[in-house]
């Protein structure tokens, strides 16, 4: 870094800054406020029907008969206790502790809440860091940044000079110092979840069926309560009180009063039922929507894969021997101490060996793309990456991209004859064996699957990854059609021609957060009732739009606001138990509903 950048900022700057408001204090929750909730739940039509024909008989005087409005009060409360019990768990859901950033201010470095970084405020950054606020990288020391939450791409990003790093994403390798770009609600993460700040209401034929009958009614009810109201007249002339209490009466036994609380109190008891089966219900009405939602989108990571990676095989190069190459990696894998995804995946597949004893070693890093061990007496060798190791034409690449169009990812091993610790450089590369590598598939992806594919459901995989990639994992987990893929930076403008494409294809890879809630709503504009399950921040435009939004509790906060149905478990497979009574509950409330109505149109037309 140059001088300025090394000194951060002065005291007197920090104050400058302050005082025009240039702080890193955001409101990025999304949720309902008690405000809202109650007013939802209480200027509905059919309370403020019921509530007119109350004012009519309270003109009476007649306070004993407003016993209809017991009803009203009851439904109304159901919804209001239930969706502030659920605001009341994902507050808790949300709670953090206190973030802490290393700034460099007055030529020292100090460590501050993120919540009082300010504009240009220069931050030092280092693997395990979350990024509080968006930046530019000023220096770079092998950084590499994961923005999956963010942008879905599970693969983490090499950041150099001039590159910038989005609020919300981790430091996963390396380390350097960035200066702040935008702070508090002029953030990228904040301006996608206030994207979200209202979300669609999840769908409810049942409720928007009774509703439209309540409407017809309001209608009805004007010509009908004139003429109830002539014939009590007739019958009680001198009792104008009782005409209006007895016409009031025969108007209300017109609204499916007895329907609206059946509804909602079966949903509150289903609530309870998914609740043992950890499903947080944000509204009552997202238990229908889950039952009738006939196109599933799902986030690749957290839902088919684990977001870990796996070793699937090992490719023998030349003579070397099988034995000699686990042995090797074995070393490769556990005499180095940096742990991420990749050394995991290879401490999980190689055992580690005796008697090695090294005498060199140069770490990873994303500009060399490579990390050299040399031992005592067993050798010097070399792990990377296959285009960095060997030349442009080397026969061996021909293999490495036959795998990387499968969505693989290949390291090479080799042996090489000069590791060089000091200068981090190493001789000439032998190759040994390829090291195929790809992403963990849930155990159980396979069963959940196939269950939607027996339910009926048609299934959609949005993910930031490489559509190839995807695609690949897709099918390993027994997706139907999952060959079906296409690159999302290609998807067109035009509504029309995006529905096709959404019609065709099952897997879309390169997806921006944006476009997910457009592949949602070109699904709706078929006629089709859609669920979103998501995770991340870039789900979130997805989530409030679909018909039914169902989040991870490990996944972002702002996902689990703008969700209708949060897993507790953060287990997809979940999902099974969760659909199977979903629609065992609106099974019975349907049987029952029809009788109902029966009743009620024999009663009065019959």
């Amino acid at each position: 870094m140059d001088i300025i950048e090394e000194q951060g900022l002065s005291t007197q700057e920090v104050q400058e800054r302050i005082e025009k408001g240039q702080i890193n204090i955001s409101q990025d929750n999304i949720s309902k406020t008690k405000k809202q909730i109650i007013l939802e739940h209480t200027l509905t039509y059919f309370n403020l029907l019921n509530i007119f024909l109350a004012g009519i008989i309270i003109s009476t005087g007649r306070w004993t008969n407003l016993t209809f409005m017991g009803v009203v009060t009851i439904n109304a409360l159901v919804g209001i206790y239930q969706e502030l019990k659920v605001k009341k768990i994902i507050d808790q859901l949300t709670v953090v502790t206190v973030k802490k950033v290393k700034v460099v201010r007055n030529h020292q470095e100090k460590i501050i809440p993120i919540n009082e970084l300010v504009l240009d405020d220069v931050i030092y950054l280092e693997n395990g860091n979350q990024i509080g606020s968006d930046c530019v990288v000023i220096e770079s020391r092998g950084m590499e940044v994961n923005e999956s939450m963010l942008t879905g791409e599970s693969k983490p990003v090499k950041k150099k000079h001039g590159n910038e790093l989005m609020s919300g994403s981790f430091v996963v390798a390396g380390s350097g110092y960035a200066r702040v770009i935008r702070v508090g609600n002029d953030n990228y993460s904040t301006q996608l979840v206030h994207k979200a700040k209202h979300k669609n209401k999840a769908s409810s034929e049942m409720k928007d069926a009774i509703e439209k009958i309540i409407k017809v009614l309001s209608f009805v009810i004007v010509p009908v309560g004139i003429i109830l109201f002539i014939s009590q007249m007739a019958a009680f002339p001198n009792d104008q009180a009782t005409a209006i209490v007895k016409t009031v009466g025969g108007v209300i036994g017109m609204i499916p009063e007895g329907l609206v609380l059946l509804t909602s109190l079966s949903f509150i008891l289903g609530v309870g039922k998914l609740a043992r089966k950890k499903a947080l219900i944000q509204e009552m009405e997202a238990i229908e929507a889950l039952a009738r939602v006939n196109i599933l989108c799902l986030d690749k990571t957290g839902t088919i894969t684990t977001g870990e990676l796996e070793v699937e095989d090992v490719v023998v190069l030349g003579d070397n021997s099988n034995q000699n190459i686990e042995t090797i990696m074995g070393a490769m894998a556990y005499y180095f101490d940096d742990i991420n995804s990749t050394q995991k995946a290879l401490r999980d597949y190689f055992q580690k060996p005796d008697g090695y004893q090294v005498t060199a070693m140069i770490p990873f890093s994303s500009q060399r793309k490579m990390r050299a061990i040399a031992f005592q007496e067993q050798g010097q060798y070399v792990l990377g990456a296959p285009e960095f190791l060997l030349g442009e034409d080397d026969p061996i690449l021909r293999q490495v991209n036959a795998f990387s169009q499968q969505g693989l990812r290949v390291l090479l091993l080799g042996r090489t004859d000069k590791v060089d610790e000091d200068n981090s450089q190493i001789g000439h590369v032998f190759p040994m064996a390829l090291i195929i590598i790809h992403d963990c598939i849930r155990k159980e992806a396979k069963d959940t699957l196939s269950f939607f594919e027996k339910a009926g459901v048609e299934i959609r995989i949005l993910s930031g990854d490489n559509p190839m990639t995807v695609s690949r994992v897709a099918q390993l987990a027994g997706l139907k059609n999952g060959d079906l893929y296409i690159d999302a930076t290609t998807l067109p403008e035009d509504e029309i021609e995006l529905q096709n494409i959404v019609k065709h294809y099952r897997v879309f890879g390169r997806v921006k957060p944006e476009q997910k809630q457009q592949i949602i709503k070109a699904c709706q504009l078929q006629g089709l009732v859609v669920g979103m399950v998501g995770d991340g921040v870039n789900d979130v435009l997805a989530l409030k739009d679909a018909d039914c939004g169902i989040a991870m509790a490990a996944g972002s906060d702002a996902a689990k606001q703008a969700a209708h149905i949060v897993l507790l478990d953060s287990n997809f497979a979940s999902m099974k138990a969760i659909v199977n009574e979903g629609r065992a509950i609106i099974a019975d409330i349907e049987r029952v509903s029809s009788l109902y109505l029966t009743k009620t149109i024999q009663q009065y037309f019959v």
